[in-house]
């Protein structure tokens, strides 16, 4: 950590060293580097700017910690003819992301007999839990399925009744990532994904229900349809078993091509952006992504069943703010040496924060910058931020708070407890498939995320809007 050298505020430099082709840029405040064990995440962030055609810096974010390959929190950059794509830089769920929908009710409103049905009725609604989907025969996926479902985004959930047309305004790319490619995808990919649209999985996904707590920026907001005290909706998951397939798929066979040579570290296993290859991955990804587009969509379907069925809100009441992608790659324009460059930016524990104007963003978004979401944890908070569109992090900012101890480590720590009585008497309800679940995500696993969007904020990548308070949750 020594080596890190402050160059403004909340971010800091990691000098070029041995064979780094670009410096380490790592976002941080005083208070999370004197807290966060970021020794190991550092030396991935050094191993990351040894990859071939990386621009600019090799960057970690503020929720930082140790991932596969990539750091979890860490943008790279590649240049489109001489650069690299990594599926460590994507992670093995591809677009695992968050959205955020507002219920049109104030959450002291809520009777406790309704929370307590709502939660029920949602845990039975939308399925959770490791290898968990859905049951029913005609939520099975075809192979004509996946083909439309890869084509259209998250539209052919939409035209299949799962929400409405809408909401694609309201998703990042539109909820659909071009190039997808159902024939670069295994039949294993396949064959696990078939039953998992519409499901959280487990892990760190989650359904929450809870208050709008505070707002920073109320006319951001009130554009954004957010009001201080209502209800909002936040979900988290990506392409479950089709997402980790095609991964480990990719990983195999970018190892057997002789890919990870002369690298740091074989995890860090890249082929060129423009081979076979990595056009092959880049389908396999972008089909993955538009699988999780879709999951999320048919989430927040059953999210919107229930608010019907034990509320009486119509689906159609409850708007979606915005739904992100954070473990992705994507080609965008930046402007490199006052020169508009195509880049392949991996974005892995890290979220696109798109400033004002953007041409990408739908016309409400472009007068205010992108929302940004991240989740902090089941205790304390979450947060709605807006993208500033940040040159120096390729318009990038953090996905959530961040681990702060292991998952192995969370489970001793409350092996003794009881952690769902322990959240009762936080006024949190939870409820998952797992009790070891549940152990795993206690609050205190991660990092204050109101610590880390303050370095997100002071560094100038994004500002907070509304700080997000949870009482209802479903986990794996």
């Amino acid at each position: 950590m020594s080596r890190l050298q402050k160059i403004k505020p909340a971010t800091y430099l990691l000098p070029k060293e041995a064979e780094m082709r670009v410096p380490g840029l790592v976002i941080a405040n005083e208070t999370l580097l004197s807290e966060m064990d970021i020794d190991k995440p550092l030396d991935q962030v050094r191993n990351v700017a040894y990859l071939p055609g990386i621009q600019g810096y090799s960057i970690a974010m503020p929720d930082i910690h140790w991932g596969y390959g990539f750091p979890i929190g860490g943008v790279a950059a590649m240049d489109v003819e001489t650069g690299v794509i990594s599926p460590g830089g994507v992670g093995y769920d591809i677009n695992c992301g968050v959205r955020l929908a507002i219920v049109p009710l104030e959450f002291r409103e809520l009777a406790d007999k309704k929370k307590k049905a709502l939660l029920e009725r949602i845990f039975h609604l939308v399925p959770s839990g490791v290898g968990h989907g859905q049951k029913e025969k005609n939520r099975q996926l075809s192979d004509t399925d996946y083909r439309h479902l890869i084509e259209q985004g998250a539209a052919w959930s939409i035209g299949h009744g799962y929400g409405f047309q809408r909401d694609l305004e309201h998703m990042e790319s539109h909820g659909m990532i071009h190039g997808g490619d159902i024939q670069a995808v295994s039949l294993e990919a396949r064959e696990r994904g078939r039953d998992q649209l519409g499901s959280i999985g487990s892990g760190n996904h989650f359904v929450e229900i809870g208050e709008v707590a505070q707002l920073f920026l109320p006319e951001i907001a009130r554009a954004w349809g957010v009001e201080k005290g209502q209800t909002y909706v936040l979900i988290h998951s990506g392409s479950r078993g089709f997402g980790h397939q095609v991964c480990q798929d990719t990983l195999n066979s970018f190892v057997k091509q002789g890919f990870a040579e002369g690298l740091p570290d074989k995890q860090l296993v890249a082929a060129p952006i423009k081979s076979a290859a990595g056009r092959h991955y880049f389908a396999a990804m972008a089909a993955a992504a538009n699988f999780a587009f879709n999951n999320r969509q048919q989430i927040l379907h059953g999210v919107r069943q229930a608010f019907l069925q034990v509320c009486g809100i119509l689906p159609e009441n409850i708007p979606l703010v915005y739904d992100v992608c954070h473990n992705i790659a994507k080609f965008e324009t930046h402007i490199i040496d006052g020169t508009p460059r195509q880049l392949c930016v991996h974005r892995k524990g890290a979220t696109r924060a798109f400033g004002p104007q953007h041409p990408e963003l739908a016309p409400i978004f472009r007068e205010t910058g992108q929302p940004v979401l991240v989740p902090g944890d089941m205790g304390r908070a979450s947060h709605l931020m807006v993208g500033l569109g940040n040159p120096m992090t390729w318009c990038s900012a953090c996905h959530g708070a961040g681990r702060a101890r292991s998952r192995v480590q969370s489970m001793k720590a409350w092996n003794k407890q009881n952690p769902i009585e322990h959240m009762r008497e936080q006024g949190i309800q939870v409820m998952a498939s797992s009790y070891r679940t549940i152990a795993e995500e206690m609050p205190d696993a991660y990092k204050d995320v109101d610590t880390v969007v303050e370095a997100v904020e002071e560094a100038g990548l994004a500002n907070r809007v509304a700080r997000l308070r949870p009482y209802l949750v479903v986990k794996g």
